[in-house]
């Protein structure tokens, strides 16, 4: 059984900057599973913000994040991280590591495994 358990999560400034991480428990072979970060605001649906596939050799972006937002992946460690830059009062929402095995994908129902997510709140 896959377990995300994501962190880094908090209150900062607009124009400011988080790291988020999802550490993936009890995954043996962590480097087949394409990973991705989903968010969901207060009375909105959850939307895609970024997907990286299983060596982290691809990566993509949802249009109101890209050239904020950075998705890597650490297979040795287990580990997904959301550098999140320039934030925006809009970016405030709880944020989700989700994974797959096999390619990565920007739909949430092709996901299989859900962390239990991490709030982002952005002040103006």
């Amino acid at each position: 059984q896959v377990q995300l358990v994501e962190s880094g999560g908090g209150l900062v400034q607009a124009g400011g900057s988080l790291r988020l991480s999802c550490a993936a428990d009890s995954v043996p072979a962590f480097s087949t599973y394409a990973m991705a970060w989903f968010r969901q605001a207060l009375g909105k649906e959850r939307e895609f913000v970024a997907a990286i596939s299983r060596l982290g050799g691809s990566t993509s972006y949802a249009d109101s994040v890209k050239a904020r937002f950075t998705i890597s992946k650490d297979n040795a460690k287990n580990m997904v991280y959301l550098q999140m830059n320039s934030l925006k009062p809009e970016d405030t929402a709880v944020y989700y590591c989700a994974a797959r095995q096999g390619s990565s994908r920007s739909t949430k129902s092709e996901y299989d495994y859900w962390g239990q997510g991490t709030q982002v709140t952005v002040s103006s």
